[in-house]
């Protein structure tokens, strides 16, 4: 803020000196480009230091990742348990079909 400030204060400032106003016009342009390059170099700076907490954050968050694993394990944990269930059901019910099956071949006058 402090260089955008006195930019500003060059671009208004009318002075009385010994130097001559093409001269004057010419270092206040530079001075101009000059804070304009450093304000530019700041906010760089601060993107750059932005990227590399969010790099520092994803790359060694622990905990979270820790705990995302957990819950995503306990997910799977849950899911295989009702797989499980459903598969023993339908085992279950096959080998019913398939006594009454069996028994129903056995007992047949048509073999």
């Amino acid at each position: 803020m402090h260089l955008f400030t006195e930019i500003l204060k060059l671009a208004r400032r009318e002075s009385h000196s010994q130097i001559s106003k093409i001269t004057q016009c010419e270092q206040d342009a530079l001075e101009m480009q000059v804070r304009a390059a450093n304000m530019v170099r700041a906010g760089e700076s601060l993107m750059k230091l932005v990227a590399d907490l969010k790099q520092y954050l994803i790359l060694n968050d622990f905990h979270s990742v820790n705990e995302a694993i957990t819950n995503n394990s306990q997910l799977f944990r849950a899911t295989q348990i009702e797989c499980d269930k459903k598969l023993m059901k339908l085992r279950d019910e096959m080998a019913m079909d398939l006594y009454d099956l069996e028994e129903e071949y056995y007992t047949s006058i048509f073999k």
